[in-house]
């Protein structure tokens, strides 16, 4: 048994804390740090040939947030179909709705058009990045 004593020889309790929070936090960073497999690459979306749904999911005129994908699907016009990141471009957070033509952040407010991903209400003022899907037999998956 290690005796800690006050004069300084032996370890402080704040260098065995300090190592200890230290020694949790890699291994908390190597837990989220690993990728999966089947990722895009892009670190914010599903990966290439993840299942979305049907296109029956899809009303025209709005669309469907896939939230464990992070991925928005929406269906500007009968039978046209489109997929963009969820996550907003102004801080980051997910959107949380499509309607009206607009896929919505509750943040702070942001919407971006169901067609292009282009802002159309601030704060945000870059696009959401735009995903290639592929929709055969009413199925929805990434390209």
């Amino acid at each position: 048994m290690t005796v800690l004593h006050p004069s300084g020889s032996g370890a402080s309790r704040r260098t065995f804390v300090a190592a200890a929070g230290a020694s949790g936090l890699a291994a908390l960073l190597a837990a989220c740090g690993g990728s999966s497999s089947g990722s895009s690459g892009k670190g914010s979306s599903g990966g290439h040939g993840t299942a979305l749904g049907s296109t029956a999911d899809i009303p025209e005129g709005g669309g469907k947030i896939f939230t464990d994908e992070k991925v928005v699907v929406t269906q500007p016009s009968k039978g046209e179909f489109k997929a963009f990141t969820s996550v907003c471009t102004h801080a980051g957070c997910p959107v949380a709705g499509v309607s009206g033509g607009t896929i919505n952040c509750a943040c702070h407010g942001s919407k971006f058009s169901i067609e292009d991903g282009s802002v159309k209400h601030a704060p945000a003022t870059s696009p959401l990045e735009e995903l290639k899907l592929d929709v055969t037999g009413g199925k929805i998956k990434l390209a």
